[in-house]
């Protein structure tokens, strides 16, 4: 499928999509900020995405709400935005009685939609600068990524999040890469489609389907470039119990994945995990815990109790920086005010070494 989509607005120039994080992390002096929880900030306005789909309902019921949460991102100084598509699937969209193209078109949906606020938002941002209201350098360009996640998103059980869901460290015995490879193939050409500047995939429990999903990515050739993160409940494994090591391993040999990392997984886990990973690639690493909290899929609430403040997320930061993280955010239960506290704490980080 050809790429036909390319919002640009003004005289702005976007560098070609191959480079564009690597122009991002330049511009940003190394280190850049992603956005945070999406489903939690939608919940905050008011949503109901108790559902299958869960934050992918937005996309037929309150397009609005998606626009004012990357509007809410952005504003607190996230350089990539995520797509309202992790548990949006073309399976999940029919089996509500939509249609294959109308399902297809709620993916590209998401994608538009991360763009034009991203666009409104710099060109916004820029007219201020040049009205001097606001201070050049404050904000870059955000990137939109397109999120893909995992087949246990889609069945909505929980099951890419928990170790006990998952048998013989896949989605059961049946379960081949091929039957993966299917699962995601369209979803990804259509998500490619779009023209996003990165594919996140999201929340990758187990080797198999990091497999399916690094093969899939060379098999089709998407002219887009990708990360992939998994998730890690004892901070050293992925949550199949298989080794992260292995799974970075995969990702590491696939030309279309530019960064590596973990998401969704507790903060406390997450230095040594950065550790484990740059033992195995020296793509960029991503970072985007959840607050810390439990996610419990027989009542599918995140068990609140064990969560950190957004004060004690951010203290862990400059270490996970230090350690090799290139892209650092927030997952399930963080929001705007974590996100704004992230990219402070790296500006100052930046402006102390550009001044010593």
């Amino acid at each position: 499928m050809g790429h036909t989509l390319n919002l640009h607005h003004d005289t702005f120039q976007e560098p070609e999509r191959s480079e564009t994080i690597t122009e991002l992390l330049k511009q940003a002096g190394g280190c850049v900020v992603t956005d945070g929880g999406f489903a939690t900030q939608l919940e905050r306005h008011g949503a109901d995405i108790n559902d299958p789909l869960w934050s992918a309902l937005c996309l037929i019921t309150m397009p609005h709400l998606i626009r004012t949460v990357h509007k809410e991102y952005l504003q607190a100084g996230a350089s990539v935005i995520s797509t309202a598509s992790y548990q949006a699937t073309i399976q999940g969209f029919q089996s509500r009685g939509l249609s294959t193209k109308e399902a297809e078109d709620l993916l590209q949906t998401s994608v538009r939609i991360a763009q034009e606020e991203r666009d409104s938002f710099w060109k916004e941002y820029q007219n201020k600068v040049r009205a001097g209201t606001a201070h050049a350098g404050l904000y870059q360009r955000a990137l939109a990524a397109a999120s893909v996640g995992s087949y246990g998103a889609y069945l909505a059980d929980g099951s890419e999040y928990s170790v006990w869901i998952l048998r013989s460290g896949d989605y059961g015995p049946s379960m081949t890469v091929d039957k993966l490879k299917d699962f995601h193939r369209r979803r990804l050409m259509v998500l490619a489609d779009a023209g996003p500047d990165l594919i996140a995939l999201e929340t990758i429990p187990c080797k198999l389907e990091t497999q399916a999903l690094v093969e899939l990515l060379a098999e089709e050739n998407l002219r887009v470039p990708a990360w992939i993160s998994f998730n890690s409940k004892d901070g050293t494994n992925v949550v199949s119990g298989d080794s992260l090591s292995d799974c970075v391993a995969l990702a590491d040999k696939c030309t279309q994945v530019r960064a590596v990392g973990i998401n969704c997984t507790p903060p406390r886990f997450i230095l040594d995990l950065i550790q484990a990973v740059r033992k195995v690639t020296n793509k960029l690493i991503v970072v985007y815990p959840n607050s810390g909290e439990y996610y419990d899929p027989e009542i599918k609430q995140w068990v609140e109790s064990t969560g950190v403040s957004d004060t004690d997320f951010v203290s862990y930061v400059h270490e996970w920086r230090n350690a090799g993280a290139q892209l650092i955010g927030g997952c399930c239960r963080t929001t705007p005010n974590t996100i704004e506290a992230i990219s402070k704490a790296l500006r100052e980080h930046t402006h102390a070494h550009v001044t010593n």
